[in-house]
């Protein structure tokens, strides 16, 4: 084999090896949109899609949940100006407008330079290489994490954790964790690790290793918000919110509520999401 057949060879290897290898996050064009998923392919690599529609919610249309609209608000409103700001874990039941409230903060605050970065918790592996790519962007990135749980072992978990307070390098000042979860610590938690508490003998509670494993996670975001089921009140003041907003009158609206209870009866909730459904089902029905 002469010299010229051993180059191309080599050559072809190398190809080889350049499509199986991780390649580096490249930048996306930034000015093109206002939030990104970010996903990973099978191959390994990584990319920032733009999300070309993003949702219109406005802070405006969230109803009933004043009190945690007014701390992430107020939270993102520092973040935002270039003050101090924690990474935030909204946690409680669904539909109740967690990740309604993240996107309507995006839409209010994108004309001061928010942006919006969606990882899946899979990928949150990859958290590093985000965080590295627009550390030195002007712009202010939220990283929303939706529905956040883990099982144990999965790699995101370490990841996510370190970023939020552990690794040797700081964190970047223009980026923010907005994660949401049905769970409090999120993972699992069973009957048994109970028997980890200790007791000493004034009564003082002391949390095993494995609690505190678990509860270690959580605590890592400065900003908890808790979120509560709807009162039967509260679900129709906020299906008659979204019924207004589809142009039904208020005629229309009082004789919608008792197909409102029937609808939030039959799917076992009156959430926030189920008063958005039933209103688009009332509003195309009775247009």
């Amino acid at each position: 084999m002469n010299v010229d057949e051993l180059i191309t060879r080599a050559g072809k290897l190398l190809d080889r090896l350049e499509a199986v290898l991780p390649r580096p996050l490249s930048a996306p064009p930034w000015d093109g949109a206002i939030a990104w998923r970010y996903r990973r392919r099978s191959s390994g690599h990584g990319s920032l899609e733009p999300v070309r529609h993003v949702a219109g919610i406005r802070l405006a249309d969230l109803k009933e949940i004043e009190p945690q609209k007014e701390r992430i608000q107020r939270n993102t409103e520092q973040f935002v100006a270039g003050q101090p700001a924690n990474n935030v874990l909204l946690t409680g039941a669904r539909g109740t407008g967690k990740s309604s409230l993240i996107k309507a903060c995006l839409n209010e605050y994108a004309p001061r330079g928010l942006r919006l970065i969606e990882v899946d918790k899979a990928d949150l592996v990859d958290l590093p290489d985000i965080v590295d790519l627009v550390a030195d962007r002007p712009e202010k990135f939220m990283v929303f994490c939706d529905d956040l749980s883990f099982e144990e072992g999965e790699a995101g978990y370490k990841a996510l954790k370190s970023i939020l307070d552990g690794s040797v390098a700081a964190a970047s000042p223009n980026v923010l964790i907005y994660a949401t979860s049905n769970r409090r610590h999120l993972l699992p938690e069973y009957m048994k690790e109970n028997l980890t508490y200790t007791h000493t003998e004034d009564g003082e509670v002391h949390p095993g290793e494995v609690v505190e494993e678990k509860i270690s996670l959580s605590e890592r975001f400065g900003l908890w918000v808790s979120f509560y089921p709807f009162s039967q009140d509260e679900y129709l003041a906020i299906t008659a919110q979204w019924l207004a907003s589809f142009g039904v009158s208020a005629q229309g609206i009082e004789a919608a509520r008792a197909e409102a209870l029937v609808w939030a009866l039959e799917r076992g909730s009156r959430s926030g999401r189920v008063a958005y459904q039933f209103a688009r089902d009332w509003a195309g029905r009775h247009p």
